[in-house]
Parts: C-alpha cells; structure tokens; sequence
C-alpha cells in the first residue's frame, strides 16, 4: 500500500492541479467537494484500468500479485469498480465514526491506524486469507511468482 501510495501522488498530484486550472480555483477550499469527487473518480479509473488491463497495478506488478475473479479469470469492469467501492472500507468507516464523534488530533489518527489494523486482520479468520472486499466484490488476489 505504501509504494502504491507513492506512485498515487503523482497520479493525484497531475489530476490536482489540473482540476485546479481548468476551474481556476484560488484555495484549498473553493470547490472542495467537486475535488473530492474529481480526485475520487481519478482514483477509480487509475484501479479499474490497470485491474481489467492486465490485473495489475505497477505496484502490483512489483510484488508480483494479479487480481483475477473467483474462479481465476481476467477481472471485468463492474466488478473491478465494485472492488474499488468496496476498498474504501478500509477508511470510510472510521472516518464516520470521526465525524459522527467530532475527534480531533491523535484520536482521529488512532481511530483511523486501529480500523485499518482490524480490517487487515480480518482475512486471517476466513479460510482463504481474502480481504473482506475482496470476498463481496467475488475477486482475489494471487501470485504471479515464476512468470
């Protein structure tokens, strides 16, 4: 997650500011929400390309692993942007529970890394260590050492 993170930066970083030109957006706070959206939908298409494309991010490509559907097939769209959807409950959750409880500072950030610690947790109870949206989304990922 963290070199995918990485190469993401510039992705979003590109995706930015060009939203910020093209809007002429003179602070951080001016269209936020559109941005938000924007930079969401970038996110989206950056998966779901390299997902039906191959089953591989470049950061996946490094660690050698490929998405592929339940039964070992190339991924198609809807499902790869069901995955997608179904990823964000990585963060969201914590993030509402943040809000809902108006947390501030170190609280926000413990909420956050103990949800995150407790969802990678959870594919070690199910019998194929599956991520849970993996699971729901009928995708996992597998190896793709020695090829």
């Amino acid at each position: 997650m963290v070199y995918e993170s990485l190469l993401l930066f510039g992705v979003l970083f590109l995706a930015g500011y060009l939203f910020s030109a093209l809007t002429q957006q003179r602070s951080g706070l001016m269209y936020r929400h559109a941005m938000q959206t924007w930079l969401f939908l970038v996110l989206g298409a950056y998966f779901v390309w390299f997902w039906t494309h191959g089953g591989q991010t470049l950061a996946m490509k490094t660690w050698k692993i490929r998405l592929v559907d339940a039964h070992g097939l190339p991924v198609r769209t809807g499902r790869a942007l069901l995955r997608y959807v179904l990823a964000w409950l990585w963060v969201l959750p914590a993030m509402a529970i943040d809000w809902a409880l108006g947390l501030t500072g170190w609280s926000s950030v413990a909420l956050l890394a103990g949800w995150i610690v407790l969802w990678a947790l959870a594919m070690r109870v199910t019998r194929d260590h599956q991520f849970v949206h993996d699971r729901i989304a009928g995708t996992r990922l597998v190896s793709v050492l020695g090829k």
